[in-house]
């Protein structure tokens, strides 16, 4: 195992590359503070897309797919094939994670893209370009931002913990007796569990129904950092399952993390 995460972790630099080059196709779209200039289209359900959202997705799957032959493929903006179940690797894409913030001008979105090796993430880059961020990690050599290593903060009690969470649930947590320092809400989760990785935030709770490419970059760059990403369950999280959708999700380090997932069983039985 220790080879192979050798080996995987040598293509991290290559894989960065490529996020940053998907992140330059994006930024000829996006205006700060503007309306992008992309053409808009929105899909079954309303949510919307961009013809950025499209361009990096067509970049991404030939460049990143180009590196790592065997895998299969995953992205928010391709029709799902069921055929990378079969495959012990996976690329998962989100093309722009936050794409309602590319589209009013909003920094606060970001490529991302894993590599999910046997069920986990191996390798994990999440570009901001517009906030000029890039996090990144391979699982066993650590995780950086903009090339130095991050580390969780460093809290051994809940109280107190600065939160991110959706309007909702923050409401429902700050109910609670801890005290929490309620945060801002970040449009990209991908971002918001990057947060707590790097130790900006302490806690992240993500509501029902993210997908598997808003979280899977995100989860090896938080374990590596010294963190926990987990559902209700307590457990790791798999990847290349027939299902995409996630439950409620709760993003904290090792320290903090079983008063975390007590306290979030709690506010998802309406007992908070």
């Amino acid at each position: 195992m220790a080879d192979i995460r050798t080996d995987l972790a040598a293509q991290l630099p290559l894989l960065e590359a490529v996020a940053r080059r998907a992140g330059e196709i994006a930024m000829a779209f996006f205006r700060p503070g503007e309306k992008t200039s992309a053409a808009v289209f929105y899909k079954e359900g309303g949510s919307p897309v961009t013809e950025a959202d499209m361009a990096v997705d067509r970049f991404l799957q030939e460049t990143a797919l180009a590196l790592f032959p065997d895998a299969g493929w995953l992205s928010e903006e391709t029709a799902d094939n069921q055929q990378r179940l079969s495959r012990a690797r996976l690329l998962v894409v989100d093309p722009i994670d936050g794409t309602q913030a590319f589209l009013r001008g909003d920094a606060r979105w970001a490529v991302s893209i894993a590599l999910i090796d046997r069920g986990r993430p191996a390798l994990g880059v999440i570009h901001a370009p517009a906030l000029e961020w890039t996090f990144a990690a391979a699982a066993g050599h650590g995780a950086a931002l903009n090339g130095a290593s991050i580390r969780v903060a460093e809290r051994a009690v809940l109280t107190g913990a600065r939160l991110e969470a959706p309007r909702g649930l923050a409401a429902r947590f700050a109910g609670s007796d801890y005290k929490f320092d309620i945060q801002d809400r970040t449009p990209s989760l991908a971002l918001r569990v990057a947060d707590v990785a790097s130790g900006r935030n302490d806690l992240t709770i993500a509501s029902a129904d993210s997908k598997d490419w808003d979280i899977a970059a995100a989860d090896v760059i938080l374990t590596e950092a010294g963190g926990v990403l987990s559902e209700l369950e307590g457990v790791p999280l798999r990847y290349n399952r027939p299902t995409l959708r996630r439950d409620m999700l709760i993003a904290a380090p090792q320290a903090i993390f079983p008063e975390s997932l007590a306290l979030a069983r709690a506010v998802s039985k309406g007992v908070i």
